[in-house]
């Protein structure tokens, strides 16, 4: 039986790729093209005390609710999950989580004509009060590829004079990190070890980000709403990297959630063998090859 440092895996796979997810803790653990090294990162046993147990990082795909707050956001999800065989895939099912009484369920879907996954995660409210949350789907992958963040680009009024996008950075971002390359249409972030953290964030009207690693583009895809509330001042795309992982993170629309009621954030997961994608033009594949 497969296994991720002594936790049971279970094995998703079509003709063009294969998962892991872990059953007890609604996890995508590994990710490849078939016959191809993991994308995901792995972070072994690392583990964080909180006041509800140790949260295990473990690398990975994984669902949180947005925004970040200790100990809230790092409630353990070790045990407990319920697997529902699906068409071509799986559905887990979390218990809700103790204090938040909010539960986690997470749908995996191999397309089994292309190179694509849908992943559907679903928050439900089973508290007795009404909460405010979004749902934030990371990815994290490994280090030594660049990932691709395409930019609002254009007027958003007619003579051009409001601003077209906003660049959210954390506290311990530095705004000239060499592993960042500012432009106009993309931003690019190199994955290197042996750099401290460095974060940002912005709303992403193109509703795609992706990683180029080892000869792998790896995208996501997720619905936009150009006028809705999103966490973050207003972030619907984040990335987070330090010396061992760069993440993908996708969140859906900022809102209260009544007891009862369920909140869907939908990605699409898509992979190619070449940077041959219409959406990434040739001046910024040969930009992202020279840093391969």
């Amino acid at each position: 039986m497969p296994d991720f440092h002594g936790e049971p895996t279970r094995v998703l796979e079509n003709k063009f790729l294969q998962l892991e997810y872990i059953p007890h803790s609604a996890r995508i653990i590994r990710f490849s093209p078939k016959e191809k090294n993991n994308l995901f990162a792995d972070l072994g046993p690392a583990e964080l005390d909180t006041p509800h147990g140790k949260f295990r990082f473990r690398g990975g795909h994984r669902l949180w609710h947005s925004p970040e707050a200790m100990p809230r956001t790092y409630i353990p999800d070790n045990e407990g999950g319920i697997v529902s065989e699906i068409p071509n895939g799986a559905r887990i099912e979390m218990p809700a989580e103790p204090w938040t009484q909010i539960s986690k369920s997470i749908e995996i879907q191999l397309n089994p004509y292309q190179p694509q996954v849908i992943v559907r995660h679903e928050l439900r409210n089973d508290g007795a009060w009404t909460v405010e949350f979004a749902p934030w789907a990371l990815t994290m992958l490994r280090t030594g590829g660049t990932a691709v963040f395409p930019q609002p680009v254009g007027n958003v009024d007619e003579a051009g004079l409001l601003s077209n996008r906003g660049l959210i950075l954390w506290p311990y971002a530095r705004i000239n990190d060499p592993r960042v390359t500012l432009r106009d249409d993309f931003v690019l972030i190199h994955a290197s070890p042996g750099l401290p953290p460095f974060k940002f964030g912005y709303f992403n009207p193109h509703g795609w980000m992706a990683y180029w690693l080892d000869g792998v583009l790896f995208v996501k895809r997720f619905d936009t709403q150009p006028h809705a509330q999103y966490p973050d001042h207003g972030c619907n795309a984040e990335s987070y990297c330090n010396d061992q992982f760069i993440e993908l993170e996708s969140l859906g629309i900022l809102g209260k959630v009544k007891p009862g009621q369920t909140v869907l954030h939908t990605e699409l997961w898509e992979v190619y063998e070449s940077l041959d994608v219409p959406s990434i033009p040739g001046e910024i594949r040969t930009l992202i090859e020279s840093r391969s």
